[in-house]
């Protein structure tokens, strides 16, 4: 009887442990998906600014006709950004894909500061009612990017927390649940600064 009494123990102690590794694989799971669909709202967003430029490009070329080279650096810089967004979206928290889609995002970033810099000149193009309006939009998306950045770098912390914690290393490691990047600006101090849009 008393080796009955012992099973019946043994059972329950594993039992309550691979319980406890179930619970602790889910979490994980679970933060993996949260970081994911995090970066899926980036994601929206970043197709959204990226669907706006060339309207922004067309609008200004009317005006901005010695300015082909700067219009061409958009749209190459846009194009560059669209085929980073797709790499990222496909592996969201790889390190590799994140770091090209930020350094991809600070271009266009930079090469469309260099247009509103040029616009300036241009006081037609500046009182252009759609130009104002896709600026207006732009600048739009841009906040909603960098709050949607915020959300999926909260997430990724809180899955890589997971990951590293015990238990959660005993499970990460051999299930398969990899380290996910951060998205981070790639850009010195000085140049974090958001593309100020004026018109």
């Amino acid at each position: 009887m008393e080796w009955i009494l012992g099973l019946v123990c043994l059972l329950l102690i594993v039992a309550a442990v691979v319980g406890y590794g179930v619970s602790v694989y889910n979490g994980l799971v679970r933060a993996r998906n949260a970081y994911k669909n995090a970066f899926a709202q980036i994601d929206v967003q970043l197709k959204r600014r990226h669907d706006l430029i060339p309207n922004l490009v067309e609008t200004a070329k009317g005006y901005m006709k010695h300015e082909r080279e700067t219009l061409d650096a958009v749209i190459q810089a846009r194009n560059s950004a669209v085929t980073a967004q797709a790499s990222a979206a496909a592996n969201p928290g790889d390190p590799a894909a994140m770091q090209n889609l930020a350094a991809s995002e600070n271009v266009l970033s930079q090469t469309l500061g260099r247009l509103f810099a040029l616009s300036e000149a241009y006081p037609d193009l500046k009182a252009n009612q759609n130009m104002m309006q896709l600026s207006e939009e732009l600048t739009s998306t841009e906040n909603k990017v960098a709050f949607a950045r915020q959300a999926y770098n909260d997430a990724v912390m809180a899955y890589n927390n997971k990951r590293e914690a015990f238990p959660g290393n005993v499970v990460a490691g051999p299930m398969g649940f990899a380290p996910a990047a951060l998205l981070e600006a790639t850009e010195g101090p000085e140049e974090r600064k958001a593309p100020e849009v004026k018109f």
